[in-house]
């Protein structure tokens, strides 16, 4: 059996964006950096310069199992691969092990071949975007975690260690937690630079696109933090100005039935999310209601 290097060395399979941050900074604060595992010799031997530790391998191999704790940040669709793989290298020597994958989507239910060899298995998902350049502040970020006790407990501690917000999570729950980051943070990237794109098709140019609406969008962010969102909500959705929603519509299937579509459906959303007092905005006879009531007559041509 192979003998552990020390009882907190972590090895980390799949060091892309997430893997090599978090393994960065673990390093940064004095956790030993074990094997780093990616598809090929010089992927892994990028991942280790920026980690500044550890020891590059192309593919999984035995030598993850040094480790007492393995992460797993390989894309969500590799990891049951990932952890059948690992259960049946290591077997029983797995037992004592705590593994940790970072999918946001799934629960550690994707572990499960590992906890029958004896590992505690458990998630471990940081609600950051990441973009491989650099390791992005981490400190208050939530964590969103689950799974067996003890791997509960290393990841709690791990993210502690981060500066951030260990939450619990319910696994089944996960999807609806994940779709929540989507939409904080890739849907509305989707939406800025649909609006630049507009712009763009007016001959202004993009970096005089970005100029003109990154502030716009900054500013709303900012109220909507300090303000609330009724406070920071705009436009003329938000005044009540149906008769420009419907010119919006009309040149917006001009310009593109997708970006039509979106707008309608993002006008139907607001209905939902914005009432104008403190009732449930899921009953039929409140303001929520009425509004995305008059913004679905204008989808059909309606005069709302």
């Amino acid at each position: 059996m192979l003998a552990r290097e020390m009882d907190e060395t972590l090895a980390i399979v799949g060091a892309g964006r997430v893997g090599r941050a978090l393994g960065r900074r673990l390093r940064e604060l004095g956790w030993t950096i074990g094997t780093v595992v990616t598809r090929s010799e010089p992927r892994a031997r990028s991942a280790v310069r920026f980690i500044g530790a550890g020891k590059p391998e192309a593919g999984l191999s035995r030598r993850v199992l040094l480790s007492s704790v393995i992460l797993i940040a390989v894309p969500d669709s590799e990891i049951a691969r990932v952890a059948a793989e690992l259960a049946r290298m290591g077997a029983e020597e797995l037992r004592g092990h705590v593994v940790l994958h970072t999918s946001g989507a799934l629960d550690a239910g994707a572990l499960q071949p590992l906890r029958e060899h004896g590992a505690a298995i458990g998630s471990m998902h940081p609600l950051q975007t990441f973009t491989g350049v650099a390791v992005p502040p981490l400190e208050g970020k939530l964590f969103a975690i689950e799974g067996d006790l003890v791997a509960v407990r290393t990841a709690r501690k791990i993210a502690r260690e981060l500066g951030a917000a260990p939450t619990p999570i319910e696994p089944k729950k996960k999807p609806l937690y994940h779709a929540a980051g989507a939409l904080a943070a890739g849907h509305v990237l989707v939406v800025v630079e649909s609006a630049v794109q507009l712009l763009m098709s007016l001959d202004i140019k993009r970096s005089e696109a970005l100029r003109a609406l990154l502030p716009m969008t900054r500013q709303v962010l900012q109220n909507y933090e300090h303000l609330g969102p009724r406070a920071a909500w705009t436009g003329p959705l938000a005044r009540g100005d149906y008769e420009i929603v419907a010119k919006h519509l009309n040149v917006l299937q001009d310009y593109s039935p997708e970006y039509k579509q979106a707008y309608e459906a993002l006008n139907i959303l607001a209905g939902r999310v914005f009432t104008k007092d403190d009732r449930d905005p899921q009953d039929s006879t409140g303001p929520g209601h009425d509004l995305t009531a008059k913004s679905k007559a204008h989808t059909t041509g309606g005069k709302g």
